[in-house]
């Protein structure tokens, strides 16, 4: 689904047992900056196994820590901001991403991710509603999209 403009990515909403919260990850490169985890497709990756490869690349979690439970049925889309466009991709003219969001549960209250280090640097449950007001703003619109279904 990526385009010339949109970038093809997932994004993982890792859900804890209690149905009530879901890991947040702050970054790395701007404190105070929560997210859940996301990245890009690679040539030839369908979205699940791109979701599964980003999981654990920016968590450490994997199939022994948590299920896929659904994914949203439609591609969401979002735009960069100005200032941030230049250094978002290797192609300049792209403008933003499309992606493709996936649902898992973690087995236990005791999982922990771990970090990548380069991109998030801490971690916490939170409310779907208590992250969607701490992502960066251009973010906000596909995170309620795609949260409040939750």
């Amino acid at each position: 689904m990526g385009s010339l403009f949109f970038r093809a990515g997932v994004v993982m909403v890792v859900r804890h047992p209690d149905l009530e919260h879901v890991m947040a990850f702050e970054r790395a490169d701007a404190r105070g900056s929560w997210q859940l985890p996301q990245g890009g497709m690679d040539e030839g990756e369908t979205p699940i196994e791109a979701a599964w490869r980003e999981l654990a690349e920016e968590t450490g979690l994997g199939p022994e820590h948590v299920d896929v439970l659904a994914e949203y049925p439609d591609w969401v889309a979002y735009e960069w901001p100005e200032h941030l466009r230049k250094g978002k991709a290797s192609r300049k003219d792209r403008i933003g991403q499309v992606q493709r969001w996936f649902l898992f549960n973690v087995h236990s209250i005791d999982v922990q991710p771990a970090p990548d280090g380069s991109e998030f640097v801490a971690w916490k449950w939170v409310t779907t509603d208590w992250l969607i007001e701490h992502v960066p703003e251009f973010r906000r619109d596909a995170y309620h999209r795609v949260l409040s279904t939750l």
